[in-house]
């Protein structure tokens, strides 16, 4: 078990004003389900394909279209409601939220507003070693996706793209649990962790995939913690939300200047509008977008075009039977059975792919070498070499398992090893094959060693009476002995010899 204390969320009090205020923050996620196909149509969801080359004629609007539902995507959003410890609802309904835009073909989104797939959940986010805080998930629902209108390949017009149209997505909406920015960047890093373990959502923000409204408010100290008792929303501030964030840097920042702006008007004597923001990264502000449309402004009604949607039992206990282990129970594991410290534990399951590479290397082998091996030296590598990923490593698990084998059999040294794994990463080969090959075996014979270390001790006689005086001067031999053999000489047996020499 992870030794973890979990936190009543804290206040972030704001710096430099006149007065105290608090930061109350509330997130509405929205995860592309991973999914081939869209929430009511056949259509191909690949990303970066041709303008407007995935379209079906009910994402187009076309007339007689009727949507049908995929329900890979109702799977899709079980399995995450099951992931955060949801309820999941067998019973669920889908409504018309009416606007008009461009990229809106049909005049209207298909969502979930009365009767969402998943109730209420919750997500532990870590804030240091030790500590997380408990953000509570109140809703999921899903719903389409809009098109894209672009605006920046003509000065006189705009084109609109509908290949992301009815594409699938989980609106994740969490209460307004967050204190602060840093806070808020935390609780996204770990949802998009969860929703690539579960295999729901590939979490790519940058196209797309994975983005943030962020809805922030300020009050005065205690407010919050009223709130926290009576769920009163009275009690917290006038909110702004802050649209398509899709940056934990821009996130921070955009929070940061948002409650700052807010406090200056209220210190001011004003008062917060209730608005829709956007956030320029280039001018570090934030900038008003449209008045904050509430429910009622959307029209919503039942779309009737599609039957409540009923789910089995059955099949949600199936979905739960097949969820993979998340990334807490890992790093618990990982800690437990491989003797890791939570930092390394919390390193190596920050990505699923990172845990799975690890775990076979370690299967039958020292836990902490292996964790040393990957997180110090494939990892300190693989970011030195344009920043891949370990999907890109060119060192094969089992292939880095040799080379640990090799240390562990005193076949090699730390330093050999070392000299072996650049040769595997840039050349390839099996590594007791190199090791064999090249001549790279560690001198175990104390013979040749101590003749190395007789001929450095006759050479320096002065050094030799200084090491004596203070034996931290030993270690001056050792690196003469390791010198003359080429880093092959075993270097315990060296430090061994070294001390039996000088005394």
């Amino acid at each position: 078990m992870l030794d973890l204390s979990y936190e009543t969320p804290k206040p972030k009090v704001i710096a430099g004003a006149k007065h105290d205020w608090e930061l109350v923050i509330g997130m509405e996620v929205h995860a592309q389900v991973s999914s081939n196909s869209k929430l009511f149509s056949g259509a191909s969801t690949k990303f970066g394909a041709e303008p407007n080359a995935n379209v079906a004629f009910v994402d187009a609007a076309m007339p007689g279209m009727l949507p049908v539902i995929n329900e890979f995507c109702v799977e899709q959003a079980v399995r995450t409601g099951l992931g955060l410890n949801a309820e999941i609802h067998l019973k669920s309904a889908f409504d018309r939220k009416n606007y008009f835009y461009p990229d809106l073909p049909q005049g209207y989104q298909i969502s979930q507003l009365y009767e969402p797939i998943v109730g209420e959940g919750e997500i532990l986010v870590d804030m240091g070693p030790g500590v997380a805080r408990n953000v509570r998930i109140e809703r999921i629902h899903l719903e389409q996706d809009a098109g894209k209108s672009i605006h920046d390949m003509d000065p006189n017009m705009s084109f609109v793209d509908l290949n992301r149209t009815g594409v699938a997505l989980m609106e994740i909406v969490s209460r307004p649990d967050i204190r602060g920015p840093e806070e808020a960047a935390a609780y996204v890093v770990k949802l998009r962790q969860i929703l690539r373990y579960l295999g729901t959502c590939n979490g790519d923000m940058q196209s797309g995939s994975l983005r943030a409204d962020v809805n922030v408010s300020v009050c005065r100290p205690g407010q919050y913690e009223k709130y926290f008792e009576t769920q009163d929303f009275s009690h917290l501030g006038t909110r702004c939300e802050i649209k398509n964030m899709n940056s934990m840097r821009f996130i921070q920042a955009a929070i940061d200047y948002e409650a700052r702006r807010q406090i200056k008007i209220l210190e001011d004597g004003g008062e917060i509008d209730q608005e829709t923001r956007l956030y320029d990264p280039d001018k570090g502000e934030t900038r008003s977008m449209r008045s904050k449309e509430e429910a009622h402004d959307y029209r919503y009604f039942p779309d009737p075009d599609l039957l409540p949607l009923i789910i089995e039992q059955d099949w949600v206990d199936e979905i739960k039977a097949s969820l993979p282990e998340l990334p807490d129970a890992k790093r618990a594991r990982f800690m437990g059975d491989y003797g890791l410290t939570e930092y390394d534990a919390s390193v190596l399951t920050a990505e699923v792919d990172n845990a799975s590479y690890f775990e076979a290397v370690a299967t039958g082998r020292d836990g902490k070498m292996s964790a040393n091996w990957v997180i110090n030296e494939l990892f300190g590598r693989l970011k030195k070499d344009a920043d891949k990923d370990i999907t890109e490593s060119p060192v094969s698990p089992a292939q880095l398992g040799g080379i640990i084998d090799l240390i562990a059999a005193d076949t090699i040294s730390g330093k050999i090893a070392k000299d072996l794994f650049e040769i595997v990463y840039t050349e390839g080969g099996e590594p007791a094959e190199i090791v064999e090959a090249r001549g790279m075996k560690q001198v175990t014979d104390t013979g040749a060693i101590e003749a190395a270390l007789d001929e450095i001790i006759a050479a320096n006689p002065a050094q030799v009476e200084k090491a004596r005086e203070n034996p931290k001067l030993a270690g001056w031999f050792v690196g003469q002995v390791m010198k003359a053999t080429g880093g092959k000489a075993n270097p315990k047996a060296v430090n061994e010899l070294v001390q039996a020499k000088l005394g």
